[in-house]
């Protein structure tokens, strides 16, 4: 169900984080809902970095991105599987 409401907000999206060798903050955020979401793209940018802190060392620590699951991601790929720290719903603040 945490997919029917993450698609109820953003729609179908497209999410990109540049970042800066040696800088900590993203130098940009983008968020792109091919006008499928019922919020603005800047309400939509303002959810995103409400929720979720994309400086490099706090992904590495909030995913658990040091411990040894990795072999695991041979087969099958990465994403859309359970068991893995990213695939877990994350509850989202919405105002």
């Amino acid at each position: 169900s945490h997919c029917i409401i993450f698609f109820y907000i953003f729609g179908y999206n497209f999410r990109q984080v540049a970042y800066a060798i040696g800088v900590a903050e993203p130098l940009s955020i983008t968020v792109f809902d091919y006008g499928t979401s019922h919020k603005t793209q800047q309400q939509l940018l303002a959810i995103v970095q409400k929720n979720f802190d994309l400086r490099p060392g706090k992904i590495v620590k909030e995913l658990n991105l040091r411990a040894p699951i990795y072999q695991r991601t041979s087969t099958y790929g990465h994403f859309g599987r359970e068991g893995f720290p990213w695939e877990n719903p994350k509850p989202l603040v919405v105002e």
